[in-house]
């Protein structure tokens, strides 16, 4: 079900209302166009937003001293085929890769009015968004690999060839997906299905990869851009960018710099002690410079740093009770201490690149420093069952910090392509140092109680790797590719915990190791130049790891639970077919997939211990089909969807899940559709498109969990609608974001209702409206 004004309708009426407003459009549409002269497309030219993608990928500068020209001319975000995208670590058509890739154009984004990871991500059926918050928190997850709330993360998560985030506990991996503004990107690259082999731990479920624009050595330009929107229930909203290169010598170096600050004015209130309104509004800056040298045509090195700082005044969450309605009123939360939070993000990388002629030889070095801190309000349900004990408090709030420094080099040989052998080979570093530190805070009568619990987690991680993976391509129309990569982790943790509801300190250190092998097997064969069925099996894994450890209340002694947790793994087993058929007119996609997911990591219970566990084993079965029809070179329909079958094929007791269960935050059935209409309007050319999307029925947890209980989360349907003009200086473009205004929940927190708390749940943004306008120089 889902829930919208004036009450609650069945997920098949949304999704009936849903084809009824598209057909509508599409008729509209159709209309307009019969009154316009037809305009064919022609061959090769495909669509608008994927030829503004490819050419980006080759070259960022040209598009933007083009002014983008194509890329206004569609709203659409997502693109087919026709891309270049370096899925495999070399760029090629997303037609000829072996896999499910959809790729998000940033300049469509922007104009669209997205801003931050939760609304890139919303068009992408089959990729589920579990939000922790506000910016810069959240999980991401793809083909229903996920457990709830995950331990590690199952998406992998790259800024050009760079990973980021950690691969830890202690460093906040799942829950700290990287959420960077659009600052110069050229295009997001989603890529479906376990990436071990050439993309390592953390990528068992997918990627994302975010590809900025290179510097170019020609030319010196540049643009500013900026937007207002408004947020029904909420404040205003800005988002402020500009983008400069410069040439320092021609065809051998430039500078690129690019800056943005983006202002979300909230759209959620508090009740209680600290009420206030739109407390979730929150300030994003980042900056970044890249330097691009060619010493000569066959070396070439990049040097970038990127800077990203969040600052949110409180969290998103709206308090629901377990029969799914508002506690206290729609977009409302219970809170009696401020809830602010605190992101600073620093990664620099430096690419140097030879080419040798019988291979391309990347040396990738890479640091990363990511800061948190984080204030969340328990008084609700700590402070009764404190008072039962004696003591009276005002408030008790932890406050949470993660601290992670990460350092990667990757050294890289990739031959040529369009031979009969290709290949790729690599080695690959990785070293982390995070420190978690968790203090409960309480005060009574205007005054600090001091730190209730203490809890301080400080974690290594340490990874070597070697991969590689060769291609056969007996005929032009057959290719054959093995792929492998071995991986050695090892892991030091140290748990401390004091506080004054701490009976006997705990110091206590942990350490673990584990050798994880992937592999993955493809065979592609053309059936056309413009078409081709493939087939893919690839594994994937997510590292181990120490675990934690408590003090018996009665003999002071460690119970140790299980001292680790072991890696978990899955087959990703999966045939597809891509083209692009009647001179462009229609590009298509479709895949089906069976993944067996084994040992799933959870957070559970051993000895009476809140532990980290293995538990359960899962097979999810599914279908994705995505396409795209152009009817004429002005005017083109898209649509998406997914439909998933998760479950688990063994229970696991420990957290109260059974055989059978549904794996927690996955739609059966998600999809959504588009159309795009480019006209003359006086001197200059216009655009109008509308997208729809709809995420069916989930489940906040398995239907048996005790810790956490389910809590369903409705089915939603939302309309986006645009307009944009091409101006002889500039790019104008109006925007409305759930036109209808529904009321629909990304996703929930339910560990707090055993306590005697309220379902934590983070909600879609309301209707906003905005104007953005872009002027290249």
């Amino acid at each position: 079900m889902a829930s919208k004004k004036g009450g609650v309708v069945a997920e098949s009426t949304i999704f009936r209302r849903t084809l009824v407003a598209v057909t509508v459009m599409r008729m509209f549409l159709a209309a307009s166009d019969a009154c316009a002269q037809a305009e064919p497309a022609q061959p090769g030219a495909g669509t608008p937003p994927p030829a503004v993608a490819a050419e980006g990928a080759a070259s960022g500068a040209d598009r933007d001293r083009q002014g983008s020209a194509k890329g206004r001319a569609s709203g659409a975000a997502i693109t087919l085929n026709s891309v270049e995208v370096t899925a495999n670590r070399r760029r090629e058509p997303a037609r000829e890769v072996p896999m499910k890739v959809d790729t998000l154009s940033s300049d469509a984004l922007q104009k669209s009015g997205a801003t931050k990871l939760s609304d890139y991500l919303s068009t992408q059926p089959g990729v589920g968004f579990d939000s922790g918050g506000g910016p810069g928190q959240g999980t991401i997850s793809m083909r229903g690999v996920t457990a709830g709330k995950d331990v590690g993360p199952t998406v992998g998560v790259y800024v050009d060839d760079t990973p980021l985030g950690s691969n830890t506990v202690s460093g906040g991996g799942a829950a700290l997906a990287l959420d960077m503004g659009l600052l110069d990107l050229n295009h997001i690259e989603i890529l479906f299905g376990p990436q071990g082999t050439l993309y390592g731990a953390g990528a068992m479920g997918g990627l994302l990869k975010y590809v900025t624009n290179q510097p170019d050595t020609e030319s010196f330009f540049g643009t500013v851009g900026t937007s207002f929107s408004s947020t029904w229930h909420g404040g205003l909203n800005n988002t402020t960018n500009v983008v400069l290169n410069v040439p320092l010598k021609s065809d051998v170096a430039a500078l690129r710099i690019a800056a943005f600050n983006n202002h979300d004015g909230g759209y959620v209130d508090a009740t209680g002690a600290a009420a206030g309104t739109r407390i979730n509004r929150s300030d994003t800056t980042g900056v970044r410079a890249s330097l691009l040298v060619t010493p000569t045509r066959k070396l070439t090195f990049r040097f970038t740093a990127t800077l990203q700082n969040i600052n949110s005044n409180g969290q998103n969450y709206v308090d629901y009770g377990m029969d799914g309605r508002p506690a206290y009123g729609a977009l409302t939360k219970l809170q009696d201490a401020q809830e602010p939070y605190h992101q600073s993000n620093q990664f620099y990388t430096a690419n140097a690149e030879y080419d040798f002629g019988w291979a391309r030889l990347n040396a990738i070095s890479a640091y990363q420093s990511l800061r948190t801190s984080t204030t969340l309000d328990f008084t609700p349900f700590y402070a009764p069952i404190l008072a039962a004990g004696g003591l009276d408090v005002s408030t008790v709030t932890p406050n949470s910090s993660v601290g992670t420094n990460k350092v990667t080099q990757e050294l890289r040989l990739t031959s040529p392509g369009n031979r009969t052998l290709e290949w790729v080979a690599g080695l690959y570093y990785d070293h982390e140092h995070s420190t978690t530190l968790q203090a409960y805070r309480a005060t009574a009568g205007g005054r600090s109680l001091g730190d209730l619990e203490k809890l301080g987690y400080t974690g290594s991680y340490q990874e070597f790797a070697a991969y590689g993976d060769v291609t056969y391509n007996p005929t032009s129309r057959i290719a054959l590719t093995a792929g492998m990569r071995i991986a050695h982790n090892s892991q030091d943790y140290r748990q401390e915990t004091s506080g004054l509801l701490v009976p006997t300190p705990l110091s206590a250190p942990g350490a673990s190791s584990d050798t994880s092998k992937t592999y993955m097997f493809t065979a592609s064969y053309k059936l056309t130049p413009k078409s081709n069925v493939y087939a893919r099996v690839a594994s994937g894994y997510r590292p181990g790891g120490p675990n934690s450890m408590a003090v018996s209340a009665v003999t002071g002694q460690l119970i140790a639970g299980n001292p680790t947790y072991k890696p978990d793994t899955l087959w990703n087993y999966e045939i597809g077919y891509k083209a692009d058929l009647l001179d462009n007119r229609v590009s298509v996609a479709l895949s089906a997939y069976d993944i067996e997911w084994h040992d799933i990591q959870q957070y559970g219970a051993v000895d009476g211990v809140a532990q980290l566990v293995n538990a359960g084993n899962a097979r999810i079965k599914g279908l994705e089909a995505s396409g795209v029809v152009r009817p004429t070179s002005a005017l083109s329909f898209n649509a998406s969807l997914a439909a998933i079958d998760a479950y688990l094929t063994k229970g696991a007791p420990s957290v109260g899940a059974r055989a059978g269960d549904r794996l927690p935050n996955t739609a059966k059935f998600a999809a959504s559709v588009g159309a795009s209409w480019r006209f003359p309007l006086g001197p200059w050319s216009a655009t109008a498109s509308a997208a729809e999307r709809f995420v069916g029925e989930r489940h906040a947890s398995f239907a048996g969990a005790t810790g956490s209980p389910d809590f369903i989360l409705p089915a939603y349907a939302v309309t986006d609608l645009q307009f944009g003009v091409d101006l002889r200086y500039a790019s104008l473009s109006f925007f409305v974001r759930n036109l209808f205004n529904r009321e629909g929940l990304l996703s929930a927190n339910t560990s707090y209702v055993p306590l005697g708390g309220n379902v934590w749940a983070s909600v879609i943004q309301p209707r906003t409206i905005g104007v953005q306008l872009s002027a290249p120089f």
